[in-house]
């Protein structure tokens, strides 16, 4: 599955809610690293192991995948040949102790998950090398009984201290000394024992400068009374270093001599991490096991989308063994896209090894491939308009596609000339049922839908819409196509029965005609200082649209109706509409050389709030929605 399939299904999005439930980055690694399987019994073995896995939840109170941590990096570190901090033994130490724990459960378990009890036989119990860190290293350092000699040198280590901290205790107590000291402590600088004393008398104190304040009233001297002490000290220091150096070594030498078994170690502990998250996530959705085949059949029962809030209405779907394409149509947000989208991310989810929030009884066939062409992919940066980038998704979509694939196309052939893009939609859908692929396809195009209803192997489906609330149901009818109630929409909106019925019959009959009316003329000219009126020009029959101008406003207008019995026409003037007789008017412009052929003259009576809201509801906005709804309720 491709990058852009997994981006716009939301598939990260799902394994960010699977990934909660891990314990250690071992499991959050793995799920990030998981992709959907075309294989079968990749999928199967997937399953079976969640199946389990749910089981063992189920009947334990507790998982011990405590103290798994991830010592990959530790581990990095010894293949490099470094030798471990004392902290990174004890991490080791922790890890093999989560091994052996979980091995024992997971062989208790054998009843209720064979399959996963089965994984615990890979992992190896390196006892051996816990104790020996348990006993070389005490509170994150080197015990001092990893070595007689460390004990040794270490008890002469403290004999050391005694005696300078005893000299120091009293040179600083002498009351010849008293005058010269800063502060009556003992000090370090360096590793070497120091004492505070007064800037001012550095020379009378006999010993050696080893550092100086920030401000330089006070000098840290070590008295010459311990200068010997102190450089026997500072070689059994060093004494000390080189001793824990050679435990570290040799536990890290234990480490490294088993480290096949420790990585095998970590890939069965990261493998039952992410099972059990997988299982706590199923729990969570109260998620299905599904069925599942190779042959293209999927019926979802009741399938949510995961993503979603519990208030989403669930989705009957089937397609594979009656039909292979369906063709999805209906209203503006009334819930195509969410279908498809759903369609795909329970199908990639399955393919994962998730379990589906649906019903008993969901069946879901597994794809080499899955493709989607969802939403607007217009680039900017490469030149691209919305149609042109769909359509190049859609090319890739059809070199690359197979009779194992699914095939995921929203409103598709949109963006162009309505009778191409149908005949290209067509022509595309009729590509992908020729290589065998399993296709879902929403639509407006009425041509679309006579075709799927004229084809053995399409089926149109359509999302439900009630009328008297404006209000999608979201619920997809297999068998019947929806209509995308433009029409009535439009008419809530305020647009004029007279305009709705033409528009009906338009198509009804897809036949377009305009009306030709001889005008007669009355020469008679008649002088004006304006000389851009038409003057002299008076028309029996204004048409609709033309420019003219009101003698009595010495003002502007636009001709609606034409002229009456009583030689008036209705002028659209400052929003209003008013009779003036054509006597009162002077032709400016006609409308012919105004607007180009088969522009909308009635949008020019139309106010900018209403056409808005008109475009609007054209691209499903909710908020228009509500809007119309509130008007109703007003009325």
């Amino acid at each position: 599955m491709n990058s852009s399939t997994i981006e716009k299904l939301l598939l990260n999005e799902v394994k960010e809610q699977v990934k909660m439930h891990c314990v250690s980055y071992l499991g959050r690694n793995l799920i990030d690293n998981l992709m959907p399987s075309g294989d079968i019994n990749i999928v199967s073995r997937r399953l079976n192991e969640n199946k389990e896995a749910r089981n063992v939840v189920e009947n334990s109170t507790h998982i011990p995948l405590e103290g798994l941590f991830n010592i990959m990096p530790v581990i990095d570190k010894v293949e490099k040949g470094m030798i471990l901090e004392p902290i990174e033994l004890v991490d080791i130490q922790d890890f093999l102790r989560g091994c052996r724990k979980i091995k024992k459960f997971m062989e208790e378990k054998e009843f209720y998950s064979p399959r996963l009890s089965s994984y615990s036989l890979n992992i190896t119990e390196l006892k051996n090398i816990e104790e020996e860190i348990n006993y070389c290293v005490k509170g994150n350092k080197v015990d001092s009984n990893a070595s007689n000699e460390l004990k040794k040198i270490r008890r002469n280590i403290d004999t050391a201290e005694s005696k300078v901290k005893e000299r120091l205790n009293k040179f600083i107590t002498s009351s010849v000394n008293k005058k010269y000291i800063q502060e009556f402590i003992i000090s370090k600088r360096n590793d070497r024992y120091v004492v505070p004393i007064k800037a001012s008398h550095k020379n009378e104190v006999r010993g050696t400068v080893l550092d100086t304040s920030s401000k330089g009233n006070t000098v840290f001297i070590e008295p010459e009374s311990i200068s010997k002490t102190s450089s026997d000290l500072i070689l059994l220091l060093a004494d000390e270093s080189v001793e824990e150096y050679k435990v570290l070594s040799y536990l890290t030498e234990l480490i490294f001599e088993n480290i096949r078994q420790i990585n095998l170690n970590i890939e069965v502990i990261s493998e039952y991490d992410m099972v059990f998250a997988k299982a706590k996530y199923s729990q969570k959705i109260k998620g299905v096991t599904p069925i599942i085949n190779n042959c293209g059949n999927i019926n979802i029962k009741n399938g949510k989308h995961p993503l979603l809030a519990d208030g989403a209405v669930p989705l009957n779907f089937v397609i594979g063994k009656d039909y292979r394409s369906l063709i999805i149509t209906g209203p503006n947000a009334g819930g195509k896209t969410v279908t498809l989208k759903t369609v795909g991310i329970l199908t990639a989810m399955a393919e994962c090894g998730f379990d589906l929030p649906v019903d008993e009884g969901t069946e879901i066939s597994i794809f080499e491939n899955i493709f989607v062409d969802i939403g607007d992919n217009q680039s900017i940066e490469n030149s691209l308009s919305t149609f042109s980038s769909h359509i190049k998704n859609i090319s890739y979509i059809v070199r690359k596609s197979n009779n194992t694939t699914l095939v995921l196309l929203d409103e598709i052939g949109s963006g162009t000339d309505p009778n191409e893009g149908a005949g290209l939609a067509i022509s595309i859908l009729e590509e992908l049922y020729l290589k065998g692929c399993i296709t879902v396809a929403s639509t407006h195009y009425g041509e679309i839908k006579k075709f799927a209803t004229s084809h053995p192997d399409f089926e149109n489906a359509g999302m439900l819409f009630d009328p008297n609330t404006l209000e999608p149901m979201y619920k997809l009818t297999i068998g019947k196509s929806e209509d995308s109630n433009a029409l009535f929409i439009s008419k809530k909106m305020g647009i004029s029965d007279k305009i709705i019925e033409r528009a009906k019959g338009y198509i009804n009959s897809r036949e377009y005609s305009t009306k030709v009316i001889e005008r007669s003329k009355i020469l008679k000219e008649k002088e004006t200082s304006d000389s851009d009126d038409l003057v002299a020009n008076t028309f029996l029959d204004y048409e609709r649209g033309d420019r003219v101008k009101l003698l009595d406003k010495d003002d502007f207008g636009i001709i609606y109706n034409s002229v009456d019995k009583f030689n008036n026409v209705e002028v659209f003037y400052k929003d209003q509409f008013i009779a003036v007789n054509i006597k009162r008017l002077v032709l400016k412009s006609k409308a012919a050389d105004l607007y180009p052929v088969g522009y909308d003259l009635d949008s020019l009576f139309v106010e900018f709030k209403d056409r808005k809201l008109e475009r609007d509801m054209e691209r499903g906005s909710k908020k228009a929605l509500k809007k119309i709804q509130k008007q109703i309720k007003n009325r």
